[in-house]
């Protein structure tokens, strides 16, 4: 009432909170699996290695459109994109607005209570380590960005992943619908190399120009100040953008190295069904030209001559 702006800190109560909203995900998580989910594939009618990709990707699709949704409004109304500048200014950033702390408190539950969904879905063994390695990264960039005070980075970085992440499941979706239609993996291709190189140039952006301009350069853990005194050090600063750079150019040759697999798949599928199509086509013909070296045609069992009479067979003359 008295228009004080109440800000918060991080601390170990979070983990309570955490823990609660871990329960609260496994119940929408299961909202969405039996009302949504569960009635889609029974019309479908999938095999079981697509039934539990369909419902992996449901899930993602319904956590990234949330998380798109709702990120984009916070960094909106900070003003975070209207304002590049507040991403390294007055550094560290220890106090954050409820939202921006409510909203890394949610991520942060949301994808530890994908460790127990993990058995709950019946997961397959050879499937496990990669869902384990992908929860890994999310929960390492999540934490690491709320714990070492790099909030507003994280957001948009966040923002950018889930947007090409949405994509990408959304088509995945599709295609199980209708095994034809790839053209929203068209899309997620573009929306990928487009969020890639935001990606790096953010990067380049804090680090090599926004966090060495901070004011204080000083190592002050009590304060939350963990970097800024290493990104004055340009040799320590451009180690960091080299292997930010070789880690985004590995992301895209794998993401290359699949889409050219992927349409050397689709050229050969379409150069066997043209060579099918040919080869239909060509016995076609030669049935048609074998039909008419034939004079006649056949009814019950007798060759009958085109004008419906029979063919008269020639006696043997006598010697």
């Amino acid at each position: 009432a008295d228009g004080e702006l109440v800000q918060y800190h991080y601390g170990l109560k979070d983990l309570v909170t955490i823990l609660f909203y871990i329960f609260i995900a496994i119940i929408l998580h299961a909202v969405v699996q039996e009302y949504a989910l569960d009635k889609i594939n029974r019309r479908l009618h999938l095999s079981k290695v697509k039934h539990s990709k369909f419902n992996e990707s449901g899930q993602l699709v319904a956590f990234h459109l949330t998380s798109v949704i709702w990120c984009l409004y916070v960094v909106v109304t900070e003003g975070y994109i209207s304002n590049p500048r507040s991403l390294w200014e007055n550094y560290p950033h220890v106090y954050l607005p409820y939202q921006v702390k409510f909203f890394y408190l949610c991520q942060l539950a949301y994808w530890l209570h994908a460790l127990p969904e993990l058995y709950f879905q019946k997961v397959r063994k050879e499937e496990i380590p990669q869902q384990l390695r992908c929860i890994a990264l999310y929960l390492l960039h999540i934490a690491g960005a709320y714990l070492l005070n790099l909030t507003r980075l994280g957001l948009i970085l966040l923002l950018l992943q889930y947007l090409a992440e949405f994509f990408f499941h959304m088509a995945r979706l599709v295609y199980f619908t209708d095994e034809n239609n790839e053209k929203l993996f068209n899309v997620w291709a573009v929306v990928f190399v487009v969020t890639r190189l935001f990606t790096l140039t953010l990067y380049i952006l804090v680090i090599g120009f926004g966090l060495p301009r901070v004011e204080s350069q000083a190592l002050e853990p009590e304060r939350g100040n963990f970097f800024s005194f290493l990104f004055n050090n340009i040799l320590f600063r451009m180690s960091v953008l080299l292997l930010v750079c070789l880690f985004q150019a590995s992301v895209m040759w794998r993401f290359i190295h699949f889409q050219l697999r992927r349409w050397r798949e689709y050229w050969n599928e379409q150069s066997s069904r043209k060579r099918a199509a040919a080869a239909a086509g060509a016995g076609t013909r030669q049935q048609t030209k074998l039909l008419k070296r034939d004079s006649g045609y056949h009814e019950n069992g007798v060759v009958k001559a085109e004008n419906g009479t029979s063919p008269r067979t020639k006696k043997p003359k006598s010697l």
